[in-house]
């Protein structure tokens, strides 16, 4: 989608030098060049429930945002565009569901997708204590969430509650939070990694809110999570390809420019084949993204952890041999060293790559029967 990627690149030119590492300027200047809605076309056809942004245009927006952002940022919107932004369409009937998304969608305010709980692991949802008492008119929420991107800038929350103690399937719902209603308090995570995330904790105590808050169904909360979170995975993996070709290129450009001995360090055979066991796992984190656009939407899920645990494991390696090749300007600040550290949440974010391998494993027998055709 060339054009885009030419209005993406134009919006994205026209920040200020200070304003490249602020994801609340990126995400307004996204959202007020139309490319947050042209990710989303109204398609004829469509199946019910389908809406996720288009893999296209996906992928060209975070190509050009990874291009000139810090990881943090393009993190922010990613979470958004791949996860936030496509619940909330899902149910934007009316109320303040409807105008949360459509105020996202135009750059105006920035959402945060808060699933990982306080009470539990991040991979183990079944555990999470944070709460959501319902009456008729009511849902009152309670409960700490932790390592939740945008915590601290976003203006609206999905929060991930539990509205029936039985640890069962049915058991949560999601609630569209303000972060301005009393109750809400946002605690900034310690300074390190992900500048730009807005990463933290977000404690809730009795957030009251009207019933037209809950989104969706009662009980369908992990239904619809794990609706979307395949599109969460693919759009990571994504933005890996994207990440992985601009350091390649990066680090082809310095080894052809170092002097070693009489030439270059490019013309030593041993650095050239470290370069391309780089360059296949490049190719493998393409091929990946390929297998998944073409599996059958019935079998997303198992396909997404597939790519998941792939990806993960590819970028990690390639990131790893990079940071060797370059030496020690690896560690320069915001090196591929800072790089290959903050890529580590490639393997966590959206489910860790141990929980997707358990999964895996439970298809075993389905997958080898399909290979075995």
């Amino acid at each position: 989608m060339p054009e885009l990627t030419a209005t993406t690149a134009d919006a994205l030119a026209r920040l200020s030098p200070a304003s490249v590492g602020d994801s609340r300027a990126v995400w307004r200047a996204l959202g007020r060049a139309g490319v947050l809605a042209a990710l989303y076309p109204s398609r004829a056809g469509d199946r019910a429930g389908s809406h996720a942004p288009c893999p296209d245009r996906l992928r060209e927006v975070l190509a050009t945002l990874d291009a000139g952002h810090p990881l943090g940022v393009v993190l922010s919107a990613c979470v958004q565009i791949a996860t936030a932004l496509p619940i909330l369409r899902e149910h934007a009937t009316d109320g303040p569901v409807a105008a949360a998304y459509h105020s996202a969608v135009r750059g105006e305010s920035v959402l945060a997708l808060a699933a990982t709980d306080a009470d539990g692991a991040g991979s183990d949802l079944m555990s999470l204590g944070t709460t959501a008492r319902l009456s008729d008119d009511q849902v009152v929420l309670d409960g700490e969430k932790w390592w939740i991107t945008n915590a601290c800038t976003a203006q609206h929350v999905l929060v991930l509650a539990r509205h029936r103690p039985q640890r069962h399937f049915t058991s949560f719902l999601w609630v569209l939070v303000p972060t301005d209603r009393p109750g809400v308090t946002a605690v900034p995570a310690a300074d390190g990694l992900f500048a730009g995330a807005g990463l933290g904790r977000l404690v809730f105590r009795g957030v009251t809110l009207g019933r037209d808050h809950v989104i969706g169904t009662p009980g369908r909360g992990l239904a619809t999570f794990a609706r979307h979170i395949a599109t969460e995975r693919f759009a990571g993996a994504l933005w890996a390809a994207a990440l992985s070709r601009r350091v390649l290129a990066d680090v082809h450009d310095r080894l052809t420019a170092r002097p070693l001995g009489e030439g270059v360090m490019w013309d030593n055979p041993a650095i050239r084949q470290r370069f391309a066991r780089c360059l296949v796992e490049a190719w493998r984190i393409d091929a990946a993204c390929t297998a998944f656009r073409a599996a059958d939407p019935g079998n997303a899920r198992v396909a997404g952890m597939l790519l998941k645990a792939a990806v993960a494991e590819s970028l990690d390696m390639l990131l790893s041999e990079c940071a060797q090749l370059v030496g020690a300007e690896a560690f320069v600040r915001n090196g591929i060293a800072q790089l290959r550290a903050e890529a580590g949440m490639f393997g966590t974010a959206g489910g860790a790559a141990g929980a997707m391998l358990a999964g895996i494993a439970e298809h075993a027998p389905d997958l080898l029967g399909r290979w075995e055709r």
